[in-house]
């Protein structure tokens, strides 16, 4: 559990800073928004994503420009429309209006001030946005199940190779070292071979040499003056 704990978190961590640094780029708290009807279609469809920039201050909004906004009449909604004209200059006042609408509609495409002002839609990500439509409940709920499912397989089947990689490594120093000493133990295959020595042949060679020497010693005297004699007239 631990592992899969550590997974978890890793996984949000990186989440969270991805999040974060998209959020400081685009200088906007939320830079995407999906588009949720066909006011501004066909320069929108539903389900495109739109991606924002806060960075463009509301004094730089200009005519044509399309820009995401709350809803004057109560902030209740975020709306994408395109700027037709400046109202007012001070304070800077806009009205808007849908590409696929005949008018504008007061409490919805206008007073904009600085107050409902978000962002101005710098890029467009065609029907990515369907995604979310797929991913609702209990569709989300399924997926995450199943990624947290293999989660736990892998670091089960983790856990499993590293047990069996330590158990061989044990088994392993176990045949090359005395447990007692812990000093390295020579192969049987490495040993030199020493031949074994013919025990047999040695006694039979002592034996004969201990007859040998009977036999000079064994000769009487008479017989050895008789020989020298004989070797002396040679």
């Amino acid at each position: 559990m631990k592992g899969i704990i550590k997974d978890i978190v890793i996984v949000a961590a990186c989440v969270a800073v991805i999040w974060i640094g998209l959020t400081a780029y685009f200088g906007a708290q939320n830079p995407f928004y999906v588009v949720s009807s066909g006011s501004m279609y066909p320069e929108l469809a539903m389900y495109d994503i739109i991606v924002i920039s806060g960075h463009v201050s509301f004094d730089d909004v200009k005519i044509g420009d399309i820009i995401v906004f709350d809803r004057p009449k109560d902030h209740s909604k975020v709306i994408v429309h395109r700027v037709v004209a400046v109202v007012d200059d001070d304070p800077k006042t806009l009205r808007t209006k849908g590409d696929n609408n005949q008018n504008s509609m007061v409490g919805t495409d206008y007073p904009i001030t600085n107050e409902e002002y978000i962002g101005k839609v710098v890029h467009v990500v065609p029907q990515v946005g369907f995604i979310t439509k797929i991913l609702q409940p209990p569709i989300n709920y399924i997926i995450i199940a199943v990624i947290i499912g293999i989660m736990i397989i892998r670091q089960i089947s983790k856990n499993k190779k590293k047990a069996l990689a330590e158990s061989l490594e044990i088994n392993s120093d176990l045949e090359d070292h005395d447990p007692a000493t812990g000093e390295v133990i020579d192969s049987p295959v490495d040993a030199e071979y020493v031949e074994p020595k013919d025990f047999t042949t040695q006694e039979s060679k002592s034996t004969e040499n201990s007859d040998q020497e009977k036999k000079a010693g064994d000769i009487p005297e008479f017989f050895s003056d008789k020989e020298k004699e004989f070797e002396e007239k040679k």
